[in-house]
């Protein structure tokens, strides 16, 4: 059994596309996956699964909300030693931040620094982002809603080819936890 998190793109904002946590563990849970569990209302679930790769459980996830819910979600499911990974590599200094400011930005594949190549890293200090692998760490002080440099990483041609979702330090944080060897549980 491997530990995973999926984390579905865009659900429960603003009074659309709803998708009720307990729903959304049914559905998982009849995939054939076992401990799954959800966090927060916002489109995380952690679960265990004897069979697959990432990309071929986030298409079956992503196959099931749509027949389920009616509408298209994008999702990225990540194993444990990824998140972990991601926690250990953050290159801002994280526990002495407020987790506001922290945020990372999963990408469905790897990204180069060529595809930011238009985004001034001087122009938008102290705000500041780094690539890691297949992912984006954004720190930004006054947090990722007053961020201009947020705005920037946004822009449509940046992420064009790529899902991509952003969660802040908190919730990267608690994904590596929960999906820990023996949370599964």
């Amino acid at each position: 059994m491997t530990n995973y998190a999926a984390l579905l793109r865009g659900i429960n904002v603003g009074g659309s596309r709803k998708v009720p946590m307990a729903d959304l563990r049914t559905l998982m849970t009849g995939l054939g996956h076992d401990g799954v569990r959800t966090h927060l209302q916002s489109g995380q679930a952690v679960f265990a699964a004897v069979r697959g790769d990432e990309e071929s459980l986030a298409a079956e996830l992503a196959r099931a909300v749509e027949e389920r819910f009616g509408f298209p979600v994008d999702v990225i499911v990540r194993d444990h030693a990824y998140l972990r990974a991601v926690v250990e590599g953050c290159p801002f200094p994280a526990a002495g931040l407020e987790p506001r400011q922290l945020h990372v930005t999963y990408f469905s594949a790897p990204v180069t620094a060529e595809r930011f190549a238009e985004i001034d890293p001087g122009a938008h200090l102290p705000e500041e982002f780094r690539l890691g692998d297949r992912c984006l760490y954004l720190y930004a002080p006054d947090g990722v809603g007053r961020s201009k440099l947020a705005e920037a990483l946004s822009r449509p041609r940046i992420g064009k080819g790529l899902t991509a979702t952003s969660r802040n330090w908190n919730t990267v944080t608690k994904l590596a936890e929960l999906t820990a060897p023996g949370m599964d549980q």
